[in-house]
């Protein structure tokens, strides 16, 4: 007989068949952040605020155009 114990199929994973770029990403909840790239200066931060723009790009008055017109 094998060593292998039987194993619910409740824990395995659903998508162990598929490649790893094709498997669905973890979310991420750290207390509401998000990580965000700046569209005004490329910098990647953690933020809670409803905008992109780094505070830094906030201040020096970066606008972001509409991408829907």
């Amino acid at each position: 007989m094998s060593d292998k114990k039987p194993v619910c199929t409740c824990i395995q994973d659903p998508y162990a068949d598929l490649p790893s770029e094709l498997r669905p990403k973890p979310v991420q909840k750290i207390g509401g952040l998000r990580k965000v790239t700046c569209p005004g200066c490329g910098l990647v931060y953690w933020t809670n605020r409803p905008t992109d723009l780094c505070v830094n790009c906030e201040k020096k008055g970066v606008k972001i155009e509409n991408p829907g017109g």
